[in-house]
């Protein structure tokens, strides 16, 4: 008895497919995934990061691409969109069509409520296995907080975090530094709630 599902795509019918859609989707076992709009804080965390680095990378030999950049995880299957991405050295992709990167150095989610869980985790298990990523930044929308995962040469994966506008984070993949207070400037956060 098969266990495919009833849609079941070859990565290449999913680059057909997705290279003519208006809206994107992520693929991994066989199975399309339609990816949902971002909210306003998601839209300028991401083009905060994006300000922050570029102006890092621009004579360093990295290139730097936002979320319409599509990358494949080689071991896994997986075809996805991350928030902000950073290749530095000779960017390789699948064809030459240039739009599904195979080599990230640097990987980064915003985090909203409906995928916080599968970023943290299952996605960053696809992640993990790029043997190009050194490093991988999740960014709460919700709160002043981001978690920096940086893989050592023994191949474990150390965390960093920085909850305060004062916190900056070294990025010594892409040899960039970002400031919490840049990276959620004019982001419409929450009141902090006042624990009891």
């Amino acid at each position: 008895m098969s266990t495919r599902p009833s849609t079941f795509l070859t990565p290449e019918q999913y680059l057909e497919i997705e290279r003519k859609a208006e809206r994107k989707s992520e693929y991994f076992g066989g199975e399309m995934f339609a990816m949902s709009g971002a909210s306003r804080e998601h839209n300028i965390l991401s083009v905060n990061l994006i300000a922050i680095l570029h102006p890092q990378l621009r004579k360093r030999g990295c290139e730097l691409y936002t979320s319409d950049m599509r990358v494949r995880v080689t071991h896994t299957g997986l075809y996805t969109y991350p928030d902000v991405i950073a290749v530095c050295g000779q960017p390789r992709f699948i064809d030459d069509n240039v739009d599904t990167l195979v080599n990230p150095t640097f990987l980064a989610e915003v985090l909203s409520p409906s995928t916080e869980a599968y970023d943290r985790g299952r996605k960053f298990e696809h992640y993990r296995s790029l043997e190009s990523l050194s490093e991988y930044l999740l960014v709460a929308q919700d709160r002043l907080h981001a978690d920096l995962y940086t893989r050592q040469t023994d191949g474990r994966w150390v965390l960093m975090e920085a909850n305060r506008a004062e916190d900056k984070l070294e990025l010594r993949s892409i040899a960039c530094q970002i400031s919490m207070a840049d990276l959620y400037e004019t982001v419409p956060l929450p009141p902090a709630t006042n624990p009891a």
